[in-house]
């Protein structure tokens, strides 16, 4: 289970604010690192999504040192690879009106034959793939081991 995921952004304690609004949880200063603010869900898992300054680089510390945070670089682009799927109490009309009042793109998808999400992409640059209560039992029922045992075993070559 992932407890918590970090994502880079231009603006952290705003997408920490819209982000705990679509969880229905709290946005905290993070405590480690100032600048970085994180979006807390509340539920038993401790489950979080902190957002640091873009351009932000993480590094190991020497020998017995623990991660070192790098200045931001205010000039690096924002597109990345890295995204986060989960799931929002909150219905698909919500996301929606969130979106349009932050001006950031929201909108269904289908990911293959499988499940549909709605991709919200926060501040346009940052992907966020949220699975509102109706779209919920679609991807459970895919992601049973059973389920996905069959479809790795009718793509493995």
């Amino acid at each position: 289970m992932i407890h918590h995921i970090s994502l880079a952004v231009r603006n952290p304690l705003h997408v920490a604010k819209v982000v705990a609004e679509l969880l229905q949880g709290r946005a905290i200063p993070f405590p480690n690192h100032p600048g970085s603010y994180i979006a807390l869900t509340l539920d038993p898992y401790g489950t979080a999504i902190e957002f640091i300054p873009q351009g932000t680089i993480l590094k190991p510390g020497s020998i017995d040192e623990a991660v070192q945070f790098s200045e931001p670089n205010p000039n690096s682009a924002g597109y990345t690879a890295t995204h986060v799927n989960f799931t929002v109490p909150i219905d698909e009309a919500k996301i929606y009106e969130i979106a349009d009042r932050e001006g950031w793109r929201a909108v269904r998808c289908q990911r293959g034959d499988f499940f549909e999400l709605i991709e919200f992409w926060v501040e346009n640059e940052v992907l966020l793939e949220l699975l509102p209560p109706n779209l919920m039992q679609q991807y459970l029922a895919i992601v049973q081991p059973e389920n996905l045992i069959a479809i790795l075993d009718t793509a493995t070559p």
